[in-house]
């Protein structure tokens, strides 16, 4: 055999070496990129306790750990808690224990992060000691734009309960088939003022305990333009609020429609807040099936049992309560039966006078009655009645 021959040999032999003797420095540069990037994870993560720590939102796991090689990074949070501290107006603590939560990134894709969490999780109100437990079948939510400025984001619950502890029994608050939050930055919004676009959307849901109308099933589906915002650096709720005030921020309910049985309510307008934190604006709403919710109300029976003055203060604030029991006795004692008449004859005329305030119109082919709900200073108007008060938001 010929030199020539032998030394071809050699170079064949070493050219079967060379495709696996490349994989496994890939492997290994890849090993290393992966646990690299993996601990940097972790610093990350650290980096954004501290930084919501500052605004009042401490989270904390009992145990942390991160798998996925080689392709994915999950860290997985077991024993999951936040403490909400300086949140509200009244800047009391609330707290929320978590049983897990999965984050998991793809390497190709680090930007798009998905959330995992385990159902149940306890909710503590500092201030009334109430215990509240949150469960569901299915929870989870996708970030898109880490580590900056997120681009868009979704979070969607399926099958979502909410109970308040009495003792060792859960009293039944609210239910839903589903509930769905997405929100991302409007196309075209400049970068140190973002309008954020909201969509929410709830099917079957119910709240129980408040007033029976609520405690039939509901589907709603509300659309919202967010301005006023300045950035997204981590700060607490009523300094966010307080900065969309003072530059002129508001909620701009797209559209809005709630339907539940024969009754259908769509609505849109635009809220802002006054000075002391309380919603101003006004909605204009086109509702179906009024006749329905009036009854529903029960004003009837109210009046019979005699109307307590917090009731008449919240709707028709300077009426006396005494002054109107006095009005249906004095009526029962000129005509015999008058007063009664009038009580039981309640509920028609409140219809006919919101029945007054707005006018007629047409709702997916059905009648209907189109009227502004306004709201001052936190106070809600259905036209001359005040419906209702809601609390400032710092």
């Amino acid at each position: 055999m010929s030199d020539t021959t032998i030394a071809a040999g050699r170079r064949s032999r070493w050219g079967l070496f060379i495709a696996p003797v490349l994989l496994l420095i890939l492997a290994v540069a890849w090993s290393g990129f992966w646990f690299y990037a993996a601990s940097q994870a972790g610093v990350a993560a650290d980096a954004w306790r501290a930084q919501e720590a500052k605004a009042g939102r401490i989270y904390d796991c009992a145990k942390r750990s991160v798998a996925g090689f080689p392709f994915r990074f999950e860290i997985q949070c077991s024993g999951a808690s936040v403490a909400l501290v300086s949140q509200n107006a009244s800047k009391t603590p609330f707290t929320a224990k978590l049983d897990n939560i999965l984050v998991v990134g793809q390497v190709y894709d680090p930007k798009h992060v998905i959330a995992e969490f385990s159902a149940p999780a306890t909710l503590v109100d500092g201030v009334t000691q109430n215990t509240f437990v949150v469960n569901w079948s299915k929870g989870r939510s996708s970030v898109i734009g880490l580590p900056a400025v997120p681009e868009r984001a979704s979070i969607v619950f399926d099958d979502p309960s909410l109970d308040r502890l009495d003792g060792s029994v859960q009293v039944p608050l609210a239910r839903a088939k589903r509930i769905e939050l997405h929100g991302r930055i409007a196309e075209g919004s400049p970068a140190d003022h973002p309008v954020i676009e909201t969509v929410l959307q709830v099917s079957q849901g119910s709240i129980q305990g408040v007033h029976p109308l609520l405690a039939e099933p509901f589907e709603a589906d509300t659309r919202a333009k967010i301005t006023g915002l300045s950035d997204f650096t981590p700060k607490p709720w009523p300094q966010r609020f307080r900065e969309i005030q003072a530059a002129g921020g508001h909620i701009e309910i797209v559209q809005s429609r709630i339907q539940q049985g024969e009754m259908i309510a769509v609505a849109a307008g635009t809220l802002g807040l006054s000075a002391n934190g309380r919603l101003d604006g006004e909605l204009q709403m086109t509702v179906t099936g009024l006749e329905r919710v009036i009854p529903a109300l029960g004003i009837e029976k109210m009046l019979e049992e005699g109307v307590p003055q917090a009731t008449l203060d919240r709707v028709a604030p300077g009426v006396k309560s005494q002054d109107l029991n006095n009005l249906f006795g004095a009526l029962d004692r000129a005509v015999p039966g008058l007063g009664k008449v009038i009580k039981q004859n309640a509920n028609a005329g409140i219809a006919a006078g919101i029945n007054a305030i707005g006018t007629e119109s047409t709702l997916e082919g059905r009648k209907a009655r189109t009227f502004p709900l306004k709201f001052a200073d936190g106070a809600v108007l259905l036209g001359p009645f005040k419906v209702g008060q809601i609390p400032p938001l710092y």
